[in-house]
């Protein structure tokens, strides 16, 4: 099996595809090249500060200023990462509001006299409010290959966002800038064969994010005639998919990953299968986050297999859990054994060896995947993790009415049911520390959707299966 070479970072690529396209736009009399040290030491600083003023000057035409932000983004992509961050920091500290200009815009809209002097200053005020910063942004917009700089820039600045306010702002700026230009109506939805070309295959060994592709025969299984995979690209990034999900076409519901991506096999007739299952969904740029176009994604593909094959009756997924290890092992330092029913205790305890402490092999569940192998006690397991895992997807909520799980938040906020929940469905070690080996079809039934999302996104509510409900719902002794 041949084995997938190690990819450059995709954000030096990146900046490798804008250096050689920002070359092209030349250099313009009056505007200096910018050579800064690739640390951006403090010598440098006032020289980055008076070009950043110079890319904001209005003097001169439209050229002119390309020419500003080409030479303003050669110099930032020569930097190191140290020299990014200043640069950035830069960017964040010196050209934000104007607080003196916004508290007298604020003071004019108290102020004004009459309902036209009050837009007038409404109008003042969302100026005074943008700062220069996001002008800085928008220039790049303009170079070649600009707007996947700019997602990249984005990424990059979430590196530092948790520690430091400033970058926070300013990569919600940048958030902000990038929402308005991946409008879904901007987007286009197309499906990726073997006959792509090699640098777009080479990105999705890249991105995938649920689960990986070991090679080049594991990626032409995943484009073969019972399998499809599609992707949204932007129109300035049509090399760059923005998000791509993998769909499987099967007889009945997958209750096993491993299945769906085992070579070997046998292929299903597409014109017979009944079912079509999503089994990854990955977002591909990171800098594009909390912008979401995933469910957009799901409905097309689901309009565009049901045009393609009528016999197709059902619609799921095979999803992972990815919080739940997080909250068992909450769940297990707090209640210790006390969180099994009487009945799973005294099961658990009839096939653990002499000796064995209960609470310590319920520790040990997500950190060893050697009891999958020992049918006994992966049988006294599963009761007791299925219904773990029900209460975990089903009543752990985030802010009283979002599901914890963020694949759950996702799939209910598209419209999607859970369905069904599939012991050992991942034995993959990811998926034995994730969550025991455990994964969740949710069911994406096309006369429910529009029901479904509203309710969950209006009160919270969750649609789901009388199994996993009952499940959930069992009181824990003691």
């Amino acid at each position: 099996m041949a084995e997938i070479a190690v990819q450059p970072s995709l954000f030096d690529r990146t900046l490798d595809q804008v250096r050689r396209a920002v070359r092209g736009l030349g250099s313009r009399r009056g505007v200096s090249l910018l050579d800064l040290k690739p640390d951006l030491p403090n010598s440098d600083r006032e020289r980055l500060l008076q070009q950043m003023r110079d890319c904001l000057d209005s003097r001169g035409g439209e050229v002119t200023a390309r020419a500003r932000a080409a030479n303003l983004g050669r110099a930032y992509m020569r930097l190191n990462p140290e020299g990014r961050h200043r640069f950035l920091s830069l960017m964040a500290d010196e050209f934000g509001t104007d607080l003196v200009e916004v508290d007298a815009g604020m003071e004019a809209v108290r102020n004004a006299a009459d309902p036209i002097a009050r837009r007038a200053a409404e109008m003042h005020l969302r100026d005074v409010l943008r700062p220069p910063r996001v002008t800085l942004l928008m220039q790049f917009n303009g170079l070649p290959e600009g707007v996947k700089f700019l997602v990249d820039l984005r990424a990059e600045l979430m590196n530092w966002t948790k520690k430091e306010p400033n970058l926070e702002a300013l990569s919600q700026d940048a958030r902000r800038l990038l929402a308005t230009w991946f409008d879904i109506g901007f987007l286009e939805m197309r499906r990726l064969t073997w006959e792509a070309p090699a640098a777009l295959l080479e990105k999705l060994i890249a991105y995938e994010a649920v689960h990986a592709i070991q090679s080049w025969e594991d990626l032409k299984n995943r484009l073969d005639s019972d399998r499809r995979i599609y992707a949204f690209f932007h129109p300035r990034m049509p090399d760059e998919p923005l998000i791509f999900v993998e769909v499987a076409l099967v007889h009945g519901m997958a209750d096993s990953v491993q299945e769906l991506l085992d070579q070997e096999q046998e292929r299903v007739p597409p014109e017979t299968a009944d079912t079509a299952i999503f089994y990854s969904i990955s977002n591909a740029q990171r800098g594009l986050d909390g912008i979401s176009f995933g469910d957009f994604l799901i409905k097309r593909v689901v309009g565009s297999l049901s045009d393609e094959f009528s016999n197709l009756k059902t619609f799921a997924t095979l999803s992972p859990m990815p919080g739940f290890s997080r909250w068992y092992e909450r769940e297990i330092e707090k209640l210790g054994d006390t969180i099994l029913l009487a009945d799973e205790q005294e099961a658990l305890a009839a096939v653990l060896p002499d000796g064995t402490d209960v609470e310590a092999m319920l520790r040990q569940v997500l950190v060893r995947a050697d009891w999958a192998a020992n049918e006994p006690l992966s049988e006294a397991l599963k009761p007791i993790m299925t219904r773990l895992a029900a209460t975990y997807l089903y009543t752990v909520k985030r802010s009283g009415t979002r599901a914890m799980d963020p694949v759950a938040h996702f799939h209910l906020s598209n419209g999607a049911r859970m369905e069904r929940l599939n012991w050992l469905a991942d034995s993959s070690p990811r998926g034995m520390q994730q969550s025991a080996g455990m994964m969740i079809n949710y069911l994406y039934k096309l006369d429910e959707i529009d029901t479904n999302h509203e309710g969950y996104k209006g009160e919270g509510s969750i649609a789901v299966s009388t199994a996993i409900r009952n499940l959930a719902r069992k009181t824990v002794a003691g």
